[in-house]
């Protein structure tokens, strides 16, 4: 998945080198930005489970949010223990 993903990009990088054309934000700023959007997106969750009133683990966090930030999937262990 990361190869396709890099695949992709310099394709994307090659496409935008023959028409000319600069990439629209810095790579640093892109980056940084898909971060604030995978974060952002985990923040309904949290509020879901505030406003339901159940509580806020670091084993839920890691288990729920975590994978969804990172890609990577959460240890088995941590599953069991959620």
């Amino acid at each position: 998945m990361y190869l396709m993903s890099i695949g992709a990009g310099v394709l994307v990088g090659i496409i935008y080198a023959l028409i000319n054309v600069r990439s629209p934000a810095p790579p640093a700023i892109a980056l940084l930005g898909l971060l604030g959007m995978l974060i952002g997106e985990q923040m309904v969750p949290i509020a879901k489970r505030v406003i339901a009133g159940e509580p806020l683990s670091i084993t839920w966090f890691k288990t729920e949010c975590a994978p969804k930030i990172t890609g990577l999937q959460a240890p088995a262990n941590d599953k069991e223990n959620a």
